[in-house]
C-alpha cells in the first residue's frame, strides 16, 4: 500500500543517519563528563586525607529516579498510545525512535542554555533525567498527532520542539526564577499546546475516511492500560527526580502519591456519572487517572500538604473526564483540532491547573511555614523577593509557556505540511502496514488497502 509519496526507503534512513552523525560530532566537540562521572575529577583526592566516599556520588541519589522516569518514557508513554486497533507497532515503535533521538538532542540543547562550563557541556545523571523530561514533552505532542504523521515528520517535529522546549525552560527557570519541579508548565502544558497547534495546522478535512481505524478493540485497550499503570506507579519519581535532596524530594513524592490516588477515584466516579448507562469508559480511566500527577507537578515540592494534594488530584480527575466527554468533540468540530490521544485533557488542562495551584501556593510561602527550608524551595524569596511577586512570576511563566508553545507549534506545523516528509493519505491514517512489515496479515489485506487508498484519492482529487 506504500506509494512513492509515503515510501520511507530513503527518507527515513537519510533523516536518521544525518541527524545521528550531527549528534555524534557535536557530542565529540562539546560534551564531557561532569565531576561525578569523570574518573580523574571524582578521584582527585584518592589516597589523601580529603578522600570522600563513593556513596557521595550523585549517581546513588539520582539513578533510581532516573530509571523510573526512563521506564515512563519508553514503556509508559509508548504503551499508553497502543489503544488504536491497527497502530500498535507505530505507537510503541515511533515512541522508541523519537525518544532515542530527543534525549540526545535535549542533552545538547539544555546544555547550551544552562550546562556550559568552560565551553563544554558537562553531563551526569541529572542531565540524563532532564533530557528525559524534555523527551516527555515531545511524546505528549506525539500523542496529539498520533496516526496522522510519518516517522520523518515526527523526527523533524522533535528536533524543533526540543529546541523550543529548552528555550522556554531557560526563560522560566533561569531568567524568571520559576519553580516547576514536576513540569506542569515546562513539560505538560508546553507539550500539549505545542502538539495541539501542530495538529491544528495539519488538519485533515477528510480524516473520516480513516475513521474505521481510529478506535480501539478489547486487547488494544488492555495494552494501553499497561502504559497507564506504569505511568501511575512511577509518577512520584517523575515529579521528584530533580528536586533538592531531603525533605523537598520526600515531600514531592508524597504529594504526587496522594494526588494520583484521589484523582483515580474522581476519574472513576465521573466516567460512570457521565455515561447514560453508568458504565465506565476505558479511555477515561487510561488517561484521566493520571491527571493528578500532572496537576501537582509545579506545587509538588511546596508545602501543599497531603490534604491540598488530594484536592488538586480530585479536581484534575473531574476536569480531565469532562474534557474527554464534552470538550474534545467541540475542539474537533469547531476549532478543527484532531487530538488523537486527548492530550488536552490529560496534559493541557491539568497542566494549567497545576500552574495555577503553583502560583497560589508560592504566593503564600512564608518563613513561618517553611522555616530554614524556604531557601531550598524558593531561593529568590529567601533572598528577599516577596512571596506575592513569586506567585506573579509563576502566573507569568504560564503565559510565556503558552505563547512559545502555540507560536512554535504554528510554525512547525507549517513546516511539517511540506509534501517531502511522506505523510500518510487521509484514507490510510492509523494504519501500521503503511510503514511496518506486519506479520500474520491476510494476503489480500494490503491489496485491499491499496485499492481503497487509490479509489479515495481519485475522489478527493476529482
Amino acid at each position: 500500500m506504500t506509494d512513492s509519496s509515503t515510501n520511507m526507503r530513503l527518507k527515513l534512513p537519510i533523516t536518521c543517519f544525518i541527524l545521528e552523525i550531527i549528534l555524534i560530532i557535536l557530542f565529540g566537540v562539546l560534551v564531557e563528563y561532569d565531576e561525578d562521572t569523570d574518573a580523574k575529577k571524582f578521584n582527585k583526592h584518592f589516597n589523601t586525607s580529603m578522600e570522600h566516599s563513593d556513596a557521595e556520588n550523585d549517581f546513588y541519589y539520582r539513578y533510581p529516579s532516573f530509571q523510573d522516569v526512563h521506564v515512563m518514557i519508553f514503556i509508559g508513554f509508548g504503551f499508553l498510545m497502543t489503544f488504536l486497533q491497527r497502530y500498535g507497532f507505530s505507537s510503541v515503535g515511533f515512541n522508541f525512535l523519537i525518544a532515542a533521538f530527543s534525549l540526545q538532542w535535549a542533552t545538547l540543547m539544555q546544555g547550551f542554555f544552562h550546562g556550559m562550563h568552560g565551553g563544554k557541556i558537562h553531563i551526569g545523571v541529572e542531565s540524563m533525567i532532564n533530557a528525559d523530561f524534555c523527551t516527555g514533552s515531545v511524546l505528549i505532542s506525539f500523542g496529539a498527532v498520533l496516526g496522522k504523521t510519518s516517522p520523518v515528520q515526527l523526527m523533524i517535529m522533535a528536533m524543533f520542539e526540543v529546541t523550543l522546549f529548552s528555550v522556554n525552560e531557560f526563560i522560566l527557570l533561569s531568567i524568571l526564577g520559576t519553580r516547576d519541579a514536576g513540569g506542569s508548565m515546562t513539560i505538560h502544558t508546553f507539550g500539549a499546546y505545542f502538539g495541539l497547534m501542530v495538529t491544528r495546522i495539519l488538519y485533515r478535512p477528510n480524516l473520516h475516511k480513516s475513521k474505521h481505524r481510529n478506535g480501539s478493540v478489547y486487547h488494544s485497550d488492555l495494552f494501553a492500560m499497561i502504559g497507564t499503570i506504569y505511568l501511575w506507579m512511577f509518577w512520584p519519581s517523575f515529579n521528584s527526580a530533580v528536586t533538592e535532596h531531603g525533605d523537598a524530594q520526600h515531600r514531592t513524592a508524597m504529594n504526587t502519591y496522594y494526588s494520583l490516588a484521589a484523582c483515580t477515584l474522581s476519574s472513576y466516579a465521573m466516567s460512570s456519572l457521565t455515561a447514560h448507562d453508568g458504565k465506565l469508559d476505558m479511555v477515561h480511566i487510561q488517561n484521566a487517572a493520571l491527571a493528578g500527577g500532572v496537576a501537582v507537578g509545579t506545587a509538588g515540592e511546596m508545602m501543599l500538604t497531603p490534604f491540598g494534594s488530594m484536592i488538586v488530584g480530585f479536581l484534575a480527575g473531574i476536569i480531565s473526564v469532562l474534557g474527554f466527554k464534552y470538550l474534545s468533540p467541540i475542539l474537533e468540530e469547531k476549532l478543527k483540532i484532531q487530538d488523537t490521544c486527548g492530550v488536552h485533557n490529560l496534559h493541557g488542562m491539568p497542566g494549567i491547573l497545576g500552574a495555577i495551584v503553583g502560583a497560589v501556593t508560592a504566593s503564600l510561602a512564608t518563613k513561618e511555614v517553611y522555616g530554614n527550608g524556604l531557601g531550598r524551595v524558593f531561593p529568590d524569596v529567601a533572598d528577599g523577593r516577596e512571596a506575592s511577586y513569586q506567585g506573579g512570576i509563576q502566573a507569568v511563566s504560564l503565559a510565556v509557556t503558552l505563547g512559545i508553545a502555540l507560536i512554535g507549534g504554528l510554525i512547525v506545523g507549517f513546516i511539517l505540511k511540506l509534501p517531502v516528509f511522506g505523510a500518510p493519505h487521509d484514507t490510510t491514517c492509523y494504519e501500521d502496514s503503511l510503514y511496518w512489515e506486519v506479520p500474520g496479515e491476510e494476503a489480500g489485506h494490503e491489496e485491499q488497502l491499496t485499492a481503497v487508498k487509490s479509489e479515495e484519492s481519485d475522489k478527493l482529487n476529482s
